[in-house]
């Protein structure tokens, strides 16, 4: 037991004057004669023995009252811990992602968590508080509590990891204060498994919340399933997590026009197909009526006009195989001998393909340099007599691995990079028995860390190999010394350069996800394209990051635009092209970890017994009270025994 005021104790030495006055009797007894003096020497001796008795507990009843009330002046109290003298630091992690608008008990579980703050943590205290987007340090609750009201769901959720990490870099560096990092989320299942880093200084806590029932539908995807001359059909993917929902309502929408709606039953997925005009630009939104999760239940998508992509084969070898995979209706092909080339036409591509040429001249090296300085893309296919000093010099210029002698060895091309950008969506599955094209030359090269593989040969060597927009073969493809125009990879491969090398608009973009658009414009000096968002309570706008070309300009967006909808990529005050984004979809499953089996934590089941354990480990139980309730009984057993003691 400790004191606030100890010098108060020494008052405790006042308590021998009642017993100096108990003790000695300074009161004068009156003698008083009888004639039966053996009576009254009976009587006074029964009566002193009864008078000493009342006399002691008396006196010990008014040391007690006196001791009791000097005590509880000096405020004793217990510590909890040995750090209750240390300075405490708490920094709270609110989850703010879409899955916290699932219902709790009091509403959605976001609103849960912010009232458990409110009733729990006083507005003066001091405290550090983030979000998935926002963080407020060293403040108090009165500072931000009407940013807490007023808390928006973010579209971008911090992984359990980068928010252990961000909570541990807003403490202080003073390593004699007691840490705590208190996690407030419903804890939804990610990628990677759910651990946190053993600490003896930071004491980690987490508090999960629990929606009432695990039910959610979302609208997952839209794509152009067909097209034909006069419509086009669009293929609405739902999938749905709990009981089976029948007459789920999906309505679609050009603009806020409705234009078709159906009804349909879902239990795990399924898909609703509409028909809509062909050749006309649809500003298009689908909708549901769900009442768990809201941010899933809108899709926004935009089909326009589209560009035509620019390809130009310069050739010393037979390309009909090139018109074949690039048709009119996405591409503008055009085909030229070496000989017949005119250099002014090339700067005006967006792919160039040499064609198994045998030498490259030096003013078509300085022109593909300069091409691929403004954004250009090129695919180099050898003959089988390169000239490798050509084909070498134009290959240091770009920073691409060199060719060596050719090889008249036989080689199948067994490996497929799945994880490369260009066969993205082209596989549905990893394929290992496929029938393996082969070559029966090629030319061998070092492998560079600034290129990447996208096919090799059975001995790990390149068949094609790329460095940003660049690609190359180390075979040619003719009939004679490859089988490579038969292989079911032809396709998907030569179709992929092309349409990589200009990023056309999708029909939809996802938030949070880093996304390349490719807008045709030729913009003047200092000009800039801006984004904004079709909607009359939204009239501001943003600047997407952006790379001018004398062509294009190319749009790189990733967290922002951070809101789902339509917007228009505006060139001054004129729209050049409809752009629509969408929330990420990944939170749409309620899958939640299970915390029984996460170590180097505490869980709490609420918030208010998570803050007072914090409270209770610093804070101090204080005993004055108890001490004046003991003055008060030693008062009361005094006057009863003056009484009732006889």
């Amino acid at each position: 037991m400790q004191f606030k005021h100890p010098e108060i104790l020494y008052a405790l030495l006042l308590l021998i004057i009642p017993i100096i006055v108990h003790l000695f009797q300074l009161r004068r007894f009156q003698k008083e004669e009888f004639t039966n003096v053996k009576f009254l020497k009976t009587v006074v001796m029964h009566t002193r023995k009864s008078s000493q008795l009342k006399k002691w507990l008396t006196l010990l009843a008014r040391l007690g009252l006196l001791a009791c009330a000097i005590i509880a002046f000096a405020q004793p109290f217990f510590s909890n811990s040995d750090s209750f003298n240390t300075k405490s630091e708490t920094v709270i992690y609110l989850d703010n992602s879409f899955s916290m608008q699932a219902k709790g008990k009091n509403g959605t579980l976001l609103n849960e968590a912010i009232q458990g703050i409110f009733e729990s943590i006083p507005d003066t205290e001091d405290l550090t508080l983030f979000t998935n987007n926002e963080t407020f340090k060293n403040t108090t609750l009165k500072s931000i509590r009407n940013d807490l009201i007023t808390l928006k769901y973010s579209p971008t959720q911090l992984n359990y990891q980068a928010t252990e990490l961000k909570g541990r870099q807003l403490f202080s560096e003073d390593e004699s204060t007691f840490k705590n990092l208190v996690l407030i989320s419903d804890f939804q299942q990610q990628n990677e498994p759910l651990q946190f880093t053993a600490d003896s200084i930071i004491k980690t806590t987490l508090i999960p919340l629990e929606p009432n029932v695990e039910q959610n539908v979302s609208i997952d995807s839209v794509f152009i399933s067909k097209t034909t001359i006069e419509n086009i059909e669009l293929t609405v993917d739902l999938s749905a997590q709990g009981a089976l929902i029948d007459n789920l309502s999906v309505a679609l929408y050009n603009s806020d026009q409705l234009v078709a709606k159906s009804s349909l039953s879902i239990e795990d997925k399924t898909s609703s197909v509409f028909t809509i005009p062909a050749n006309t630009t649809f500003e298009g939104k689908v909708t549901i009526e769900e009442s768990n999760l809201s941010y899933d239940n809108t899709f926004y998508f935009s089909i326009g006009e589209t560009d035509l992509i620019k390809v130009i084969s310069i050739n010393e070898a037979d390309d009909s195989y090139l018109k074949r995979i690039y048709t009119n209706d996405e591409f503008i092909y055009s085909s030229y001998d070496l000989k017949d080339l005119n250099y002014n036409t090339l700067s005006d591509q967006d792919l160039i393909i040499l064609n198994e040429l045998n030498t490259i001249p030096n003013a078509l090296i300085t022109t593909l340099n300069v091409f691929k300085s403004k954004g250009g893309s090129f695919l180099i296919i050898p003959s089988e007599d390169s000239d490798l000093n050509s084909y070498n010099q134009l290959f240091s210029s770009l920073n691409l691995p060199r060719y060596s002698s050719s090889l008249p060895n036989d080689k199948r091309i067994t490996t497929i990079n799945f994880s490369h950008p260009l066969l993205e969506n082209v596989f549905d599955k990893t394929v290992d028995n496929f029938q393996y094209p082969k070559v029966s030359s090629f030319y061998p090269t070092v492998k560079s860390v600034s290129s990447a593989s996208v096919l090799q040969y059975e001995d790990g060597s390149s068949f094609l190999t790329t460095n940003k927009n660049a690609f190359v073969f180390t075979s040619a493809l003719n009939s004679e010394n490859s089988n490579f125009k038969s292989s079911p990879l032809i396709v998907p491969v030569l179709y992929n350069i092309a349409k990589q090398s200009l990023q056309l608009p999708e029909l939809y973009y996802s938030i949070g996800k880093e996304n390349t658009i490719d807008i045709k414009i030729e913009l003047q000096q200092d000009d800039i394209l801006k984004l904004a968002q079709k909607s009359d309570t939204n009239s501001g706008s943003i600047i997407p990051l952006q790379r001018t070309y004398p062509s294009k300009v190319e749009l790189t967006t990733n967290n922002f635009p951070d809101t789902s909808g339509w917007y228009s990529v505006l060139n001054n005050a004129s729209e050049v092209k409809q752009l629509s984004y969408n929330y990420n979809r990944s939170e749409s499953k309620l899958n939640y970890y299970n915390l029984s089996l996460i170590s180097n934590v505490e869980v709490k089941s609420s918030i208010a017994t998570a803050i007072n354990d914090i409270k209770s480990a610093t804070n101090v139980n204080e005993l004055w009270k108890w001490f004046v309730i003991f003055a008060l009984a030693f008062l009361l057993i005094e006057l009863l025994l003056l009484k009732y003691l006889k």
